[in-house]
């Protein structure tokens, strides 16, 4: 039988699997078929705003952008097989992790939704990271949670239910109220025997905040726990109007847990095992590696999460990575169109990117800083993007290009270095996924030599965390009986994947280090930007 017939089959008998996912400046919809590849999609773009001085997403934004690219995918249904898409096998929803959404007892946000975004919760972080003898980052659920506490706000009181974003779309869809390990991992830590909350530290924030006199306990207000392969629910006839207004899709489709991007990051790039690693560039760059053991030490560059099964993952998160890059690369077509002769965005990016392999291995002694917003890696609350040269450097176009790609990664590269160079931790490869790969080659050999590890690229990396999180959707229906993630993907998914991997060149290698050495120094540069530019 041809693939388009089993796919039209698929979709006839509901044995297709749906992910959506919430990314930072697009909302993407994946449909795939029994083999596991895509067979629809549909996207739609959307922007954070800034207002009073947080980081948000308007509610309305969410429902508008599910409903938007699940139209788009099920009208690419349409057209290519002639079906309305009314059942499907499982769905599952996927979104960038941490933030804050809290909600009351008419289950309204009681406080705009606060992002991953937002470094504002400084004082939160420290003291419990200090309290738990654990990282936890300002971008944490729980940072954000505590801080609202220190600063006496009003609807602490009141809140019943806190979640994220993946986790408020699927309460919404289904009245659950879960979240899959991996999201949960970046809202309070998980103790990795148990595959839950640490309760011990359940019990120390608790009795941190006694003397507030809350009206609830953490466990009160936060989702249940669940692993990879477990249900979590079902599509409600609320869920599936809300889902798709035209009423086409039926109610009663089962839902695998919520995962973070970093979760299904791992499951779109087969990472999930010990020693893997995968690292996803775009609006920003986390790399991310499952540990064999604990870290020796606390550092707080580093975070702990898991994969959405449940094991151990030092993560290396910066907040900025492209966003600045972008910036420039924007300047360049809008000169370009000033000049008269215009060029595509695709053709633009392509040429522009391996210009920057021809400039000196070091970026000829040029310095950037793409500090769009606050920099936690590097400590700083606001970011203020920087562009340094001094009267000697190599001043041109490759080099100023190379750097903006290199200090892209420059955050990350500092994380990476105190667990490669100071904890020993083995990767055998990096396999990449997101934005800045898009270019054939060049992200990956700026990011091997960033890492000095090979970095692989898969033919499906480009469909990403939607991708992911509909195998999950999959993984849940059909794995076999006490079959782990890890086996499912190898053995379902990716027996017949084909990679491209590019080893670190030693003089980019070479060239990277004395560029970080350069970054870190110049560092007071930046925080004289954020203390004097407003």
């Amino acid at each position: 039988m041809k693939m388009s017939e089993m796919n039209k089959q698929a979709i006839q008998n509901g044995e297709t699997f749906l992910g959506i996912e919430f990314g930072s400046t697009r909302i993407k919809a994946v449909l795939i078929g029994p083999d596991h590849t895509p067979i629809a999609s549909g996207g739609h773009d959307w922007e954070n705003s800034y207002v009073a001085n947080i980081w948000t997403y308007d509610t309305a934004e969410v429902w508008k952008g599910l409903q938007d690219s699940y139209q788009k995918m099920a009208a690419s249904v349409k057209e290519q097989y002639g079906l309305a898409l009314s059942k499907i096998g499982g769905i599952g929803f996927s979104a960038m992790m941490h933030g804050y959404m809290v909600f009351g007892a008419d289950d309204e946000l009681l406080v705009p939704f606060r992002t991953w975004r937002n470094n504002i919760t400084d004082q939160a972080s420290n003291e419990l990271t200090n309290l738990f003898n654990y990282q936890i980052p300002q971008r944490w659920s729980i940072a954000h949670l505590y801080q609202a506490i220190l600063n006496k706000e009003s609807h602490v009181s009141d809140i019943t239910f806190q979640t994220t974003l993946a986790g408020y779309v699927h309460w919404k869809l289904t009245g659950q109220k879960v979240l899959g390990v991996g999201e949960s991992s970046g809202m309070f830590p998980i103790d990795v025997e148990t595959k839950t909350f640490n309760q011990t530290m359940v019990d120390q924030f608790n009795t941190l905040v006694e003397a507030e006199n809350l009206p609830w306990k953490l466990e009160d207000i936060f989702p249940q726990v669940k692993v990879a392969g477990e249900d979590a629910g079902v599509l409600s006839e609320e869920g599936a109007t809300l889902l798709d207004p035209t009423g086409t899709l039926e109610a009663g489709i089962p839902l695998c847990p919520p995962e973070g991007d970093a979760g299904t990051g791992m499951v779109a790039t087969n990472s999930v095992a010990k020693r893997t690693g995968n690292v996803s560039a775009g609006t920003s760059v986390f790399a991310m590696v499952v540990l064999e053991k604990p870290l020796e030490k606390l550092h707080t560059e580093i975070d702990l999460v898991t994969t959405p099964s449940g094991h151990l993952v030092a993560m290396a998160h910066s907040n900025n990575c492209t966003s600045d890059l972008n910036a420039w690369l924007d300047l360049f077509s809008e000169y370009s169109g000033i000049m008269g002769f215009e060029i595509s965005k695709n053709e633009l990016y392509s040429k522009m990117f391996n210009l920057a392999l021809e400039g000196d291995h070091d970026g000829g002694g040029l310095l950037a800083y793409g500090y769009l917003s606050g920099e936690h890696m590097t400590h700083f609350e606001e970011g203020r993007p920087l562009f340094v040269r001094s009267s000697n450097s190599n001043f041109n176009l490759a080099n100023f290009m190379r750097t903006h790609l290199y200090s892209a990664l420059g955050a990350m590269k500092i994380g990476m270095d105190i667990l490669m160079k100071e904890e020993k931790v083995e990767l055998d490869e990096m396999l990449g996924h997101g934005g800045l790969f898009k270019t054939k080659g060049v992200g990956q050999k700026i990011m091997a030599a960033s890492l000095n590890t090979p970095v692989s690229l898969m033919e499906t990396a480009g469909e990403g965390g939607a991708w992911g999180i509909a195998l999950l959707a999959s993984y849940m229906k059909n794995k076999a009986i006490n079959q782990s993630l890890e086996d499912y993907l190898n053995e379902k998914v990716f027996d017949s994947q084909q990679v491209e991997t590019i080893a670190p060149h030693p003089k980019d290698v070479q060239g990277f280090e004395m560029f970080i050495k350069r970054y870190k120094e110049g560092l007071p540069i930046e925080r004289a930007a954020v203390n004097y530019l407003n």
